[in-house]
């Protein structure tokens, strides 16, 4: 299972620390923060004790409200089942009780000034990230007019050539040679660099380029959402087929099921411009377009 450290939460999102420094490395496994309620009058049958505990303008005014006594026995209903961190929202002070009784357990506590709807979102969207369900595949991952594309293909067939000629077509690297695949939702596959191979480009009797130095930071995409794995192939006499409409394919990535398209090299062929037709292609088909159902539907009306 993956994690993510509290100091690490804190260092992304600019964090203040008011408790528990020492703790920093405690971990969150849960993507998905939780702000307390019930649990303040004792109601724990589902309490998400895993997740990061964000305490907003509500919670705080609540337990402001409270006697000492009364505040120490709500608070320490939470405390006691050691959450990862108290996050506290919109900068709120006269926190002095709840740094105590953090700094007794250890727990660490921060704080934001992000209102806490505002912060929760960028939470959750970072911890989706960072504990997603990930593989590393080779290939060569890139941005074409806004999609997101796996190129794919055997140990030097042209893969990078072949994204170079795009990027030189205005379109964006993402990442060459090895790309990371983070698996967002039953739905989504997200494709990114492995940081060591950030904006660079292998090409073969060149060597190693930095796309963003030669054609500036446009070139570059830092991840982007897979809508299509396109393999490259080396050409086949009977295995290319003319149908108006190729029957869709698909590869699965960590359970989510990407269209897959074969594209056969063959010297003179166009590749850079297969991928940008099977782009305009895939953007159509989201639009419910399909040119083989117009073409048709023009020859049964010319023939009536």
């Amino acid at each position: 299972m993956k994690t993510v450290s509290v100091g690490k939460i804190a260092q992304v999102l600019s964090l203040e620390i008011l408790a528990g420094e020492n703790n920093l490395g405690s971990k969150v496994s849960k993507n998905k923060a939780h702000r307390p309620g019930l649990e303040f009058i004792g109601h724990f049958d589902f309490f998400p004790m895993e997740r990061v505990q964000v305490l907003g303008l509500a919670e705080i005014t609540y337990l402001k409200q409270l006697s000492e006594e009364e505040r120490k026995l709500r608070i320490g209903n939470i405390v006691n089942y050691h959450p990862p961190c108290f996050i506290v929202t919109r900068g709120q002070e006269e926190l002095t009780y709840l740094v105590q009784y953090c700094e007794q357990e250890n727990i660490p506590l921060l704080r934001t000034n992000d209102s806490t709807y505002e912060f929760i979102a960028k939470l959750d969207a970072y911890l989706a990230k960072a504990l997603a369900e990930e593989i590393a595949v080779p290939g060569v991952c890139l941005n074409v007019f806004g999609i997101g594309i796996l190129l794919r293909g055997e140990s030097g067939i042209g893969k990078s050539e072949t994204a170079y000629t795009l990027i030189g077509r205005g379109h964006r690297l993402v990442a060459d040679d090895i790309v990371v695949l983070r698996k967002l939702s039953h739905q989504t596959i997200l494709g990114t660099h492995n940081e060591m191979n950030k904006e660079f480009l292998a090409l073969r009797s060149v060597g190693l380029l930095n796309i963003v130095k030669v054609y500036g930071n446009k070139a570059f995409q830092d991840e982007t959402r897979i809508a299509l794995d396109i393999e490259l192939t080396k050409w086949g006499e009977n295995e290319l087929h003319n149908d108006l409409e190729m029957k869709t394919e698909y590869t699965n990535y960590m359970g989510v099921e990407i269209p897959h398209i074969k594209i056969q090299l063959q010297p003179g062929r166009d590749v850079a411009g297969l991928i940008e037709a099977a782009a305009n292609s895939w953007v159509l088909k989201q639009q419910g377009y399909s040119a083989a159902e117009e073409f048709i539907n023009r020859t049964e009306n010319y023939n009536n």
